[in-house]
């Protein structure tokens, strides 16, 4: 039936949303390397308007632990410093009137373990999405079912969003073993 091929594609769109939203968060968790994505979220004020950092400034990496960020205009320096400041991600920038130098920390082993739960908590986050769009599509198709559509028909489309779920629920444990190593790894 066309309506349920709908819910299918639908459950795989969710899913894969899910798991890209997944893979973003971890993205964020640092793992000890300076990497430019470190400062997505930080917010500058710009001629008054909140605006994303990479649109005001270059960032780059000179090496494995610093991040170099270069604005496009010098009078924002001073406002970018304060943006990093004030974000949570506990770095002290360092202000040279051209450049913010950012040294990044090695990981403690404490730190490490505590990253790694946050990584666990974001994939666990991101697998009760995935069983969220189980649920409700699942309860699509038996309404579909109670208005006439054939069971064996839904049965087999429950299969399948069951079959997806456990695709999806696979690639969030993928990235959230990659992360742990990529913690870990001194």
């Amino acid at each position: 039936m066309e309506e349920i091929q709908l819910y299918l594609e639908e459950a795989k769109e969710m899913m894969q949303k899910a798991v890209d939203h997944s893979a973003a968060e971890m993205v964020k968790i640092r793992a000890g390397k300076a990497m430019p994505n470190l400062l997505d979220g930080i917010m500058v004020s710009y001629y008054g308007a909140s605006t994303p950092l990479q649109q005001v400034a270059s960032v780059t990496t000179p090496d494995a632990r610093t991040l170099a960020i270069k604005p496009w205009e010098k009078n924002l320096i001073s406002e970018i410093e304060r943006s990093i400041i004030n974000s949570d991600l506990g770095l002290a920038p360092q202000n040279n009137g051209e450049l913010i130098i950012l040294t990044i920390p090695p990981l403690t082993e404490e730190r490490r373990k505590l990253l790694v739960k946050q990584a666990k908590q974001e994939s666990e986050n991101g697998k009760i999405s995935i069983r969220t769009v189980r649920k409700d599509i699942n309860e699509s198709l038996r309404k579909l079912q109670k208005d006439g559509a054939p069971e064996d028909e839904v049965k087999r489309a429950e299969d399948t969003v069951q079959k997806l779920t456990d695709k999806y629920s696979t690639k969030i444990d993928e990235l959230l073993a990659k992360k742990e190593v990529e913690i870990m790894t001194v």
